[in-house]
């Protein structure tokens, strides 16, 4: 699929294109003057308490958990809790009424918003970040530095199931070394972009590897394993690049290019690169202050930095305020003309 037409479906807003394609500045994406501007956290907003309840996808989580550290050190009287489902397992609690905003790293899907409109639920769809898929490989790797998504296919599609276990299966040049393959699970929206852009359908994977919702599991594997390749969000390849390599990818133009949060930004690092959501239900905006004053100071540009600062590209404020927009104007629903 070609690379804009892909982003497209991604992420529902020509805003956020452009984003991917060439608008956003390197190093963290937002355009916010913060030198005269309050540290991220710093204004409290009077008499907020209560719970914020949240889950959904491990790569949102960092995001997440940073933003929930910051605000309620600045409301003492407030509990965000974070859980980590994948974001279909997000979902599936968000649309049971279980939580007041879901983590994705992926739009949701048709079969999900049947699920919310069949229990009532009404949602607000916000885009918060830039993320790309780092594929990563064991250290002791040092014949697979770059890797065409054909390449990838080979290894990943449903067809080399208990067939491709070996990296010279994958390419003649490589050695006679055991593959060991490790990555999320099909609750993840991970999985899902990954397959779509790999296997060419999502969902399309072999069966045969190891496979977690906990990224942390992943980083195990693939520093135990002298012949592993994963992948997941870039956060857990930084927190982890002293422990892994980052295979660069041949994007369409031809050109290896490895993963950065310069790369991710400028769109180079494509086909890998993507938007990241979170999802708030209206009800729980309107009527929960402390819901309302999470979701505002996510989407406040002074706190751009928690963004940056956790590992992925912070949208330019010109976008985040499309994103905010869509929360004051309770734009419903996934409409790609809602941006």
């Amino acid at each position: 699929m070609e690379f804009k037409a892909r982003i497209m479906r991604y992420a529902y807003s020509a805003s956020l294109l452009a984003l991917l394609t060439g608008l956003a500045a390197c190093g963290g994406g937002t355009t916010t003057d913060t030198a005269d501007a309050p540290a991220a956290g710093t204004e409290a907003a009077s008499g907020i308490s209560g719970d914020v309840l949240i889950d959904g996808s491990s790569t949102v989580f960092p995001i997440a958990e940073a933003m929930s550290e910051e605000f309620s050190n600045a409301n003492p009287d407030t509990n965000v809790t974070v859980g980590v489902s994948g974001s279909g397992g997000g979902f599936k609690k968000f649309c049971a009424g279980e939580t007041d905003i879901s983590n994705a790293s992926r739009p949701i899907k048709d079969e999900e918003v049947a699920s919310c409109e069949e229990a009532g639920i009404a949602f607000i769809e916000v885009p918060i970040a830039v993320d790309c898929l780092t594929i990563e490989t064991n250290q002791a790797n040092d014949w697979a530095a770059c890797l065409t998504v054909d390449q990838l296919n080979t290894m990943w599609s449903p067809d080399s199931e208990g067939q491709v276990d070996n990296w010279s299966q994958v390419d003649a040049s490589f050695p006679d070394q055991a593959l060991g393959l490790y990555g999320p699970g099909t609750d993840s929206g991970t999985f899902d972009y990954f397959t779509d852009e790999v296997n060419g359908e999502e969902g399309a994977s072999r069966g045969d590897y190891t496979a977690s919702e906990d990224d942390n599991v992943i980083v195990n594997g693939v520093t135990g394993d002298e012949g592993a390749l994963g992948y997941f969000g870039y956060a857990y390849f930084e927190e982890n690049s002293g422990s892994l390599n980052a295979v660069a990818v041949e994007n369409e133009d031809g050109d290896c290019v490895a993963p950065s949060t310069e790369t991710i930004a400028d769109g180079s690092y494509n086909p890998m690169s993507r938007p990241l959501f979170f999802y708030v239900k209206k009800e729980a905006y309107d009527t929960k202050p402390q819901v309302k004053g999470f979701v505002d100071f996510m989407l406040d540009p002074a706190n751009g930095e928690l963004i940056a600062d956790a590992g992925y590209v912070a949208l330019p404020d010109s976008i985040l305020a499309n994103s905010k927009s869509r929360v004051d104007e309770a734009k419903l629903g996934t409409d790609p003309t809602n941006l």
